[in-house]
């Protein structure tokens, strides 16, 4: 359908703008730098075009596409960033920065709002966590163990709502379960999901620690 233009000239509608997806996790990009004894982490949301080409080769990887199962073209990994970053904001992914530079890739998203909700027992809020390590260098040194944790405090810092971080890692992947116990997760129970057996971990906000507010924007 045209519509007329003020100079009598027939126009076109403009489509509505896309919808940005909503913020269901307090606000990602505002969540700042996270000191460790491997230097300063942060999180900052995937910019396809930046990051497409260095993601897709982790994802190729052997060691990575084991369990991702996201190896192959460059097509194969922005099909999975975007079905995120156009979505409705339960899932955001993230390139993990250590003293500014990419070297890990993560998904934080809301476990109570995800299919995974249908196989363990959700709490309202429950925040989820996926984790690659993108070199290999960066791997074998305990650096899973030390971001987790402090993403991992993070969530329970800047979430109030949230008092349980999850995650699902495949039961073979015995590196990552036991990155994950090292920072402070517990075995709940071993899950069948459609595409695996994963090993349900669960972080609890410690009894009696109240939630904090949430962090002032930078």
């Amino acid at each position: 359908m045209t519509a007329a233009s003020r100079t009598g000239a027939p126009g076109r509608f403009a489509p509505p703008a896309p919808r940005a997806p909503a913020d269901l996790l307090d606000g990602i990009a505002r969540w700042g730098t996270m000191p460790t004894d491997a230097g300063d982490f942060r999180l900052r949301p995937v910019r396809l075009a930046a990051d497409l080409e260095l993601l897709a080769g982790w994802m190729n990887d052997p060691e990575v596409a084991a369990f991702w199962e996201l190896d192959g073209p460059p097509a194969t990994t922005e099909q999975h960033l975007r079905g995120q970053l156009e979505g409705d904001g339960r899932s955001v992914p993230c390139m993990g920065l250590l003293d500014g530079s990419p070297m890990s890739y993560w998904e934080v998203y809301r476990a109570d709002l995800d299919p995974l909700a249908r196989h363990y027992p959700v709490r309202p809020h429950d925040t989820g966590i996926h984790l690659l390590l993108g070199p290999s260098r960066a791997r074998g040194r305990g650096l899973g163990t030390l971001l987790l944790t402090a993403l991992a405090d993070r969530i329970l810092q800047v979430r109030p709502r949230c008092h349980r971080v999850v995650a699902e890692p495949d039961v073979r992947n015995l590196p990552s379960v036991r990155a994950f116990e090292r920072a402070g997760f517990e075995l709940a129970a071993e899950l069948d999901l459609p595409t695996k057996r994963a090993a349900l971990m669960i972080r609890q906000r410690p009894p009696g620690r109240p939630a904090h507010e949430p962090l002032p924007l930078p």
